[in-house]
């Protein structure tokens, strides 16, 4: 690239180079890009006509920006992605710790190197990949870290004042200097550290140990947080947020289809498993839908958010059931089955906070509840009957019925490491159970007509016809009148 090739400020000068804020380089970038049809924040699904709109409005109105939301709402993803606004490489001068810019320096070693050598001052090149510097606001966090200190040693050494800016340490927001700078979680910065964003904010230069140092900072700020409710761990301190132009809100995917694209972008596959497991989309939306579940959930706490990694962490694990059950059986391929959703909890639990933690509804009760809620919600899309099965009396009840009838005098005992031959012939055990399927859906492939087999005997127990009992490596299906007898039924 040519630009690399200029080493001095008279070589930048004869280019004719225009140094831009960061805040003009993004917006004029943007405005590049928007005019060129091409999507800055690829990959980011669901926030189209939302938050992107309001993320673009604020980089061309030049706002430091907030964008408030519960966890797993893309808000640092997106963060990161801006760097893609800022051009390719940024000159600075050679050897600065600010990213000094070559025409209008505002460090101390700036301005002494570019009056010393003048048109000679030697010129370095910045990346944009590494013009983003990001911190994680913790309750730790102190001034030091993010303006700076006065470094006592290195005042000893050059017999120099502490007022003199030559001994100061410079923290991560000087060092960002004409880059993105991110806080993430800003509720969790002390209030007294908040308080030292004021001036950054409103006028660009900070103060030391009460010394007042004229730093003409130039930065884009992004902070990202949970609402203020969220937690009682803190708050962002109202003068703050005054200085913070664009407050942007992030929310969850709102349709089914879009929560798929998500995981599926996000979702780490092997390739094997890619090659050898097929996943169905009835399953891929069951799956999504426990993540709906939980939102809706009383015993889930809504104030802290049900993330996206949960349905990419579901998804993953019920990945591995259906490859370990394959390698167990000895199947060269197989179809992801719903006991392989079920298999889901431990990838659920981490991702919930529990409305009352310890109490009888623990968070595998109610991980193995939320998977039964999103079987029953999405049961209705196939076998919109089992709503009102008892008040129909037509060709249809009949037919479910006898499924029903069949586990008055039968037990089915489904493995969850059923070989597929094995798996076949265990369903096909079930009167009319095939027959109802092949009906519903004549044009499914064999491994998707077992598959809603065993989806709508699941279905038929949600629906409160049949009583299912999760045993440690197998569901059990039996006549619900039955097991309230025998003590088996699952509530």
């Amino acid at each position: 690239m040519e630009l690399l090739k200029i080493k001095t400020l008279k070589q930048l000068k004869d280019a004719g180079f225009e140094v831009k804020s960061v805040k003009d380089e993004l917006r004029d970038n943007l405005i590049q890009k928007i005019k060129a049809k091409e999507n800055v924040f690829q990959g980011i699904f669901g926030y189209e006509d939302t938050v992107i709109p309001n993320i673009e409005r604020a980089i061309l109105s030049r706002h430091s920006i907030n964008m408030l939301g519960l966890r797993g709402q893309a808000k640092t993803r997106i963060a990161r992605m801006m760097t893609q606004l800022l051009d390719e490489y940024m000159p600075i001068i050679e050897g600065s710790e600010v990213n000094d810019n070559p025409f209008e320096p505002v460090s101390y070693f700036g301005k002494q190197l570019l009056e010393q050598k003048g048109d000679d001052t030697p010129i370095a090149w910045v990346h944009r990949n590494v013009r983003y510097v990001e911190k994680l606001a913790t309750p730790d966090v102190s001034i030091a870290d993010l303006i700076g200190d006065v470094d006592p040693i290195k005042a000893a050494n050059l017999k120099l004042d502490y007022s003199d800016p030559r001994v100061i340490h410079f923290g991560l927001i000087p060092r960002a200097n004409r880059c993105l700078f991110v806080i993430n979680e800003l509720p969790d910065l002390q209030a007294r550290i908040q308080v030292a964003l004021f001036n950054i904010l409103q006028e660009g230069d900070i103060q030391i140990r009460g010394f007042q140092l004229r730093f003409p900072l130039d930065i884009q700020f992004m902070f990202t947080a949970n609402p203020e409710d969220y937690t009682n761990r803190g708050s962002i301190i109202t003068p703050l947020k005054d200085r913070i132009q664009s407050q942007i809100m992030t929310h969850y995917p709102k349709t089914i289809e879009l929560a798929k694209d998500i995981t599926k972008s996000e979702a780490r596959v092997t390739t094997f498993q890619n090659d050898n497991i097929t996943i169905p989309e009835i399953v891929k939306d069951l799956l999504e839908q426990i993540s709906f579940e939980a939102r809706e959930s009383e015993f889930v706490d809504e104030k802290s958010g049900v993330s996206a990694r949960l349905s990419i962490s579901a998804y993953e694990t019920m990945l591995s059931a259906a490859e370990r059950r394959m390698l167990k059986s000895g199947d060269s391929k197989t179809t992801v089955r719903i006991s392989d959703v079920m298999s889901v909890i431990p990838a659920i639990i981490g991702k919930i906070e529990m409305v009352y933690e310890g109490e009888q509804e623990g968070a595998v009760n109610v991980s193995y509840a939320l998977i039964r809620s999103a079987i029953r919600t999405q049961a209705v899309t196939f076998f919109l009957e089992l709503k009102d099965l008892k008040k129909l009396k037509n060709n249809s009840s009949e037919t479910y019925n006898s499924i029903i009838n069949w586990f008055s005098s039968n037990k089915l005992d489904l493995l969850n490491d059923l070989s597929e031959k094995d798996f076949h012939k265990e369903l096909d055990r079930v009167d009319n159970l095939k027959n109802i399927v092949n009906e519903k859906f004549p044009a499914l492939p064999e491994e998707g007509v077992y598959l809603m087999m065993e989806y709508l005997l699941h279905s038929l127990a949600e629906y409160s016809y049949l009583n299912k009992s999760k045993l440690e490596r197998s569901f059990k299906f039996e006549d619900l009148l039955g097991s309230m007898f025998s003590g088996d039924m699952e509530l």
